[in-house]
């Protein structure tokens, strides 16, 4: 389980700019703000 100030684990997902961004790209070269939320988009 992630807790805080832990490490976040490494991921790869596509970039809206084409090809794919990681997690691990901004290791030591940007702050990183991760954000999970539940939607339901079937009540809209």
């Amino acid at each position: 389980m992630l807790r805080y100030g832990h490490a976040a684990p490494d991921f790869r997902l596509p970039s809206t700019g084409g090809g794919d961004v990681a997690l691990g790209d901004f290791r030591g070269r940007a702050d990183v703000v991760l954000v999970f939320y539940c939607y339901d988009w079937g009540n809209i």
